[in-house]
């Protein structure tokens, strides 16, 4: 469920705060909020938020330039592809870019009369998601844009036929032009705001992309097929196991899940000292995941520890935990009653359980004695580095937050003692 963020006169309040006043003609006057905040032709002289860093000044014009290079209303002799990665790259190594990059966007997709432009606009807006969030005094200026467009469709498509009418009003043009203009191309705005407002609540969290590799043009191509194709990180249980219905359609478990898991036992993992605690180089991670991503599983692997961190990260990323919320009151209410924690397991949804069971009887191989004595991972550490990432608590509050996880921890320890997961074996 989606929660309604800020109103539009608190985020027209915020505009009048943080937007860098432009002016325009010989006599310098102050152009207004909305023409601000409208779709702009032309090149800017300086940001579109105040800022007294130098570098920042200089770059935001030449961003602005290249984000109307990718909405195709500035020629280019770069590929789209590219230019998202020059974009891109700016902002993810230079943070005080970030804010200015989105506040741009919502520039250039607001009266825009170009529908495809519009569109590549917020497809380019999608892409930066992927690899970093705005600043936590713009997120909801940001997520409140994004909100008034997951249910916009009919009031964009009469928008851009008023703004087109006034323009041929102003200046005729030729009829093959107009209806350039009016053609509806691509997917609906909706569907890229949905995705947007989605992707924006997880990466607020996230952080995004980490590490000191810098951004890819695989990375770019992947970051722009998820708005269509959910990835098999952040998604559902039920979106993953669609998604993978065509490749293996007799899988009760889904896959990226049981690779992993292979993956880190095939290495060696059960007798790695510290797996599941010590994590695997971040870069190495973000390959592997682009990688498994796209249904594969290189074979140049050898540290257990990658697989391992990627495969903490899919727990944790799951938009809904593997056990969900509504058994969470359950759940820390029996973590000292073996017989009650197990029971809980029985009522979840089928999907989760299996899920569930799979990961307990993967722990358990973990907690053998004789894998101990070289991980020195027992029961309790396997416990306290998991819980996390199966159990979810909603509460703000610190004091609840530390009393919980205490609780999570001892009903996943319950779990990897006493459940009886025989079953698992041999199912995928």
């Amino acid at each position: 469920t989606l929660r309604k963020p800020i109103s539009q006169s608190s985020m027209a309040d915020w505009a009048s705060k943080n937007l860098n006043m432009h002016t325009q003609g010989i006599f310098r006057r102050r152009i207004s909020i909305s023409n601000m905040l409208s779709w702009n032709g032309g090149s800017i002289k300086k940001p579109m938020l105040i800022t007294s860093n130098r570098t920042i000044k200089k770059e935001a014009c030449e961003m602005f330039k290249l984000v109307q290079s990718y909405m195709g209303d500035r020629q280019t002799r770069m590929d789209r592809n590219h230019v998202a990665l020059v974009t891109v790259t700016k902002c993810w190594s230079m943070q005080g870019l970030r804010d200015e990059l989105y506040i741009q966007l919502i520039r250039q997709t607001t009266d825009n009369s170009c529908y495809r432009s519009l569109a590549w606009g917020w497809e380019l807006m999608a892409i930066s998601l992927a690899f970093f969030s705005p600043s936590p005094k713009f997120q909801s200026y940001l997520e409140g844009y994004i909100y008034r467009h997951l249910d916009s469709d009919e009031n964009i498509a009469q928008r851009i036929k008023e703004l087109v009418d006034l323009k041929n009003k102003k200046n005729s043009k030729s009829r093959k032009k107009r209806k350039q203009n009016t053609e509806d191309e691509g997917l609906p705005i909706s569907t890229y705001a949905k995705y947007c407002y989605r992707k924006l609540q997880k990466v607020a969290v996230t952080g995004g992309k980490k590490g000191l590799r810098k951004p890819t043009v695989e990375e770019i191509t992947h970051a722009r097929n998820a708005i269509m194709t959910p990835s098999l990180f952040g998604s559902s249980l039920e979106e993953i196991m669609l998604r993978q219905q065509d490749m293996y359609p007799g899988n009760k478990l889904p896959w990226v899940q049981t690779q992993l898991s292979q993956q880190v036992l095939a290495l060696g993992g059960e007798q790695t000292e510290g797996i599941f605690r010590v994590p695997g180089d971040i870069d190495e991670v973000n390959a592997l995941k682009l990688q498994v991503d796209q249904w594969r599983i290189p074979s140049g692997l050898s540290d257990p520890n990658i697989p391992a961190s990627l495969l903490k990260l899919w727990y944790r990323e799951l938009e809904e935990p593997v056990i969900p919320q509504q058994f969470y009151k359950e759940c820390i209410s029996n973590y000292e009653n073996p017989d009650a924690a197990v029971a809980v397991v029985q009522l979840l949804p089928e999907l989760n359980r299996l899920v569930l069971c799979y990961l307990i009887h993967f722990l358990q191989i973990f907690a053998q004695p004789s894998n101990v004595g070289r991980t020195k991972m027992d029961v309790n550490n396997l416990a306290m580095v998991m819980a996390p990432n199966c159990l979810r608590c909603q509460s703000d509050d610190p004091r609840i937050i530390f009393e919980n996880t205490r609780k999570e921890m001892s009903f996943l320890r319950m779990l990897i003692v006493h459940l009886d997961t025989s079953f698992i074996k041999g199912l995928v």
